[in-house]
């Protein structure tokens, strides 16, 4: 059958990872494939420094998504993928790729994956997860700290020059293509209950 595409979007920190890995442990691991939008992101390690520390990471622009566009359209015509390894401390595509092959879900996740008309109609089913601004940041904070080596004043200033403002402009507006808008994540049980009774259902479990 043709592979069955969910996407998961939401702002940074807002709980997609949880969701994604509730979403697997019930349809199955062995069923499932897994890709990030922000696996995409463009090479900006050769870029001179004065630009570099102005880029925006937060813009449509940053990610190649017109490959990842390519992949997912591969995925569903049943061909295998090599998709890249982004490196965010810094800022570079590994030279090593990650094989992706089909399976009968195809699960996506990222903050601007619905803002990308051409990636958005792909999805047979969009999810939003839907948190506050304040807990998200206080993920970011903790996860950039801990896995990318940032310092606590880089998180910040990056979230009120860029982050804040492009979620406001190109995040927060995506929230009305979702099919399911799920608050507070994988929290939210309710909601992830709904979620895969109509998963059971379309895939004929």
């Amino acid at each position: 059958m043709t592979p069955f595409l969910i996407g998961i979007a939401g702002g940074t920190g807002s709980g997609k990872t949880t969701v994604a890995n509730a979403i697997v442990k019930r349809v199955g691991e062995e069923r499932i494939a897994i890709l990030s939008h922000d696996s995409y992101y463009r090479d900006f390690v050769d870029l001179p420094k004065d630009i570099f520390e102005r880029q925006n990471f937060d813009h449509p622009d940053s990610l190649e998504s017109e490959l990842f566009v390519r992949h997912l359209k591969a995925l569903k015509q049943g061909m295998v993928v090599e998709t890249p390894i982004y490196d965010f401390k810094v800022h570079r595509r590994a030279a090593e790729t990650r094989r992706v092959e089909p399976r009968k879900v195809i699960l996506v996740d990222g903050i601007l994956i619905y803002a990308e008309p051409e990636l958005r109609k792909l999805f047979d089913v969009k999810i939003y997860v839907d948190t506050d601004a304040d807990i998200r940041l206080i993920r970011r904070l903790k996860r950039d700290i801990a896995e990318r080596g940032r310092s606590v004043e880089s998180v910040v200033t990056q979230y009120e020059s860029t982050v804040r403002p492009m979620h406001m402009e190109f995040v927060e507006p995506s929230k009305r293509y979702a099919d399911l808008i799920i608050p507070e994540g994988g929290e939210n049980t309710v909601a992830l209950d709904f979620l895969f009774a109509r998963l059971r259902e379309l895939l004929g479990d």
